[in-house]
């Protein structure tokens, strides 16, 4: 989530989104004095917004030229906010995509640690999500939230600093996933909130047992399920 409040964050916001979603074409300029009149905002906002988006490796002010678009690839990608603006572009398959891969990559690992270094602690909180997740009575939204708590304990009963700094990747990545399955993709109609249960189940009682094996064979099997139901959701159809 962004740290910029009130205008300035929204204008960061804004700029970001048309960015990522395409509207503004890398090497294309923006033009402040424009941007404050169709913003209505102050050119020190539209200075300081330009300023954060060139920190996020995402525009570049140069001579005579202005400030230009960059290209996608030196973007500062694991950034929160870039993270968040691509996460909400549903049509960027693409990054999708990426997150899956990073996902396949991170996931089965820290759930291999988890179970050889898991406290007691770290068990119960796995329990409480999944409790959540479970709950006959939870939202969607309410879901989504105990899903990515899960997975959250799941990093940190891994008890790794480094792969805990991933976490944001995971978590924007599965946030995406799940909105989207959830709210039934482009056709608006929901799938069922409480499905990912016994993929969930199973990671847990491998990480309980100290499985490492099954630990990470658990975590494979759920991603794969995560995949089906995104492929299922884009191609409008139903989730298996």
């Amino acid at each position: 989530m962004s740290v910029f409040k009130g205008i300035h964050g929204a204008v960061v916001a804004h700029l970001g989104e048309l960015i990522v979603r395409g509207d503004v074409a890398p090497g294309a300029a923006l033009d402040p004095l424009r941007l404050e009149k169709d913003l209505g905002v102050s050119r020190t906002v539209v200075r300081e917004a330009l300023r954060v988006l060139a920190a996020k490796g995402m525009v570049d002010a140069r001579p005579k030229r202005g400030t230009i678009v960059r290209p996608r690839e030196e973007w500062a990608l694991l950034d929160a906010d870039v993270l968040g603006w691509q996460a909400q572009n549903r049509a960027d398959d693409a990054f999708l995509a990426d997150l899956a891969e990073v996902r396949d990559i991170v996931e089965p690992a820290g759930a291999r640690l988890a179970a050889t270094r898991r406290t007691d602690a770290d068990l119960a909180a796995l329990r409480a999500a999944l409790d959540g997740m479970a709950d006959p009575d939870a939202s969607v939204d309410g879901v989504v939230e105990a899903d990515l708590t899960f997975h959250h304990a799941l990093l940190a009963a891994a008890h790794n600093a480094l792969l805990r700094q991933l976490e944001q990747v995971i978590a924007t990545g599965l946030r995406a996933r799940d909105l989207l399955v959830h709210s039934g993709g482009p056709r608006g109609d929901s799938a069922p909130a409480h499905r990912g249960v016994p993929s969930h189940r199973a990671v847990l009682d491998a990480v309980t047992r100290g499985d490492a094996d099954g630990a990470e064979r658990a975590v494979r099997d759920l991603l794969a399920e995560a995949d089906r139901d995104v492929r299922a959701i884009t191609s409008g159809k139903e989730p298996e």
